[in-house]
Formats: C-alpha cells, sequence, structure tokens
C-alpha cells in the first residue's frame, strides 16, 4: 500500500503527559498573573502616596496680578519663603510672582499660567508649634485680594486641618492665617489664628536668608 512508501504523513502518536504538562503551565502562568495583581496596590480614597507630612496651600483668583508670598515656620524657628525655599524640614514647592513672569514653556513658547498659588511642605515631624503667614508683596491692582489658605495632614491619610479665606488689601499687608501645634507623633493638638509677623523677624536678623538691608532695615526686592 501507499503508506508502506512512506506517501501519507503519519499521525504523531498522543502524549497525555506532555498535555498535562502544557495545560499545568498555562494554570501556572494564570495563577502568577492573579498574584501580581493582588501585590498591585489598590487606589483607595483618601489615600495619598507622598514624602510629605503636611501640605500648606495659598491660592487666590486665577489670572490676578497681585503678588502673593507665602511664610511657614516651624518650631525651630526655620522659615521657608520664596528667599529660603528649604529650611529645615520645610519646602517651598512652588512660588507665584502672579502676573510678573508667571508662565510654563511649550515647545519652546511660552504660555502664561492661569493658576495663583504657592505650596510648602512640611517632610518631617518636629513638635511644636507652625505659623503660617500670608504676605501681599505687590498690589498691582490697588484693590483688595482675597486669598485661601489651607493646611493638609498627609499621613496616614488625608485630613483638611484647617482651610480658610481673608482679605489683604495693599502692598505690604502681611497675616497670620493659622497657626498649629504638633506633638512628638505628630498630631496636631491645637489650631488658632493668633496674629504673628513674619516679617518683624527678617527686620531683626538675618536668619532664614532674609533679603533685608541691615542699614536700612527695607527689604531688598526680589529678581
Amino acid at each position: 500500500m501507499m503508506d508502506d512508501f512512506g506517501l501519507y504523513p503519519r499521525e504523531e502518536p498522543f502524549d497525555p503527559l506532555g498535555v498535562m504538562l502544557f495545560k499545568a503551565l498555562q494554570v501556572i502562568a494564570f495563577l502568577f498573573f492573579l498574584a501580581l495583581l493582588a501585590i498591585s496596590p489598590d487606589a483607595k480614597d483618601g489615600k495619598i502616596d507622598s514624602k510629605a507630612e503636611f501640605m500648606i496651600t495659598l491660592d487666590w483668583p486665577d489670572n490676578h496680578p497681585d503678588d502673593l508670598d507665602l511664610f511657614v515656620q516651624d518650631p525651630a524657628g526655620n522659615i521657608a519663603w520664596y528667599r529660603h525655599r528649604e529650611a529645615g524640614f520645610l519646602t517651598l514647592d512652588r512660588d507665584d510672582r502672579g502676573g510678573a513672569n508667571d508662565f510654563i514653556m511649550v515647545a519652546g513658547k511660552k504660555i502664561a499660567s492661569p493658576i495663583r498659588e504657592e505650596i510648602v511642605t512640611v517632610r518631617g515631624i518636629l513638635a511644636g508649634e507652625y505659623t503660617v503667614n500670608v504676605s501681599h508683596f505687590v498690589a498691582t491692582t490697588g484693590e483688595p485680594v482675597t486669598a485661601n489658605v489651607k493646611v493638609q495632614k498627609l499621613n496616614p491619610t488625608a485630613q483638611v486641618i484647617f482651610d480658610n479665606k481673608f482679605t489683604l488689601d495693599h502692598t505690604g499687608d502681611e497675616k497670620t492665617a493659622v497657626r498649629f501645634r504638633l506633638d512628638s507623633e505628630g498630631k496636631v493638638v491645637n489650631v488658632d489664628q493668633r496674629p504673628k509677623s513674619l516679617l518683624e523677624t527678617f527686620r531683626s536678623s538675618w536668619r532664614n536668608g532674609a533679603d533685608v538691608d541691615p542699614k536700612t532695615r527695607v527689604r531688598v526686592r526680589r529678581e
């Protein structure tokens, strides 16, 4: 017969062990995929993956030409502000100059940024009182400006400990937005709004990178 001469292809012999091994590998691969999904962290409401312990934000109306500045002092006397962006555990992450030079670069072109916001983060726990002040650095419009200050505790979950609006009405106007106290565990134990001038700190010393002329006691204009 023709098959005796090898003219017809022979079927491979059925190997049940090989089939079982192949199926087992498929099952193992599927289980490994499920394990990876289980290991991946789930997105949960209120959870923030951040190295910062607190975030302090100052914002005022979009496209507003006036320049407002955020000052934050820690219990050790360190102050984060535009001339001293890193002070102790404090970091000024965003400095906003209002209508002056506030833009982003896109494909080599300057695009004006409408957002008016300054951000300071607290990246470690230091027990004691923190002071958050706002200064009206340049009052271009000559009109009062309504600003908002928010303080959020980030870890282990996001928690707003202060959120309030207030008004600044002239160049040089300084207001204490909030003062809050932490214990050694980082728990907020007190919040109040007792006024305290941080600009006076600069007038009396050169600490914290103050741009004050020691002879005239006048702040040097920022670049």
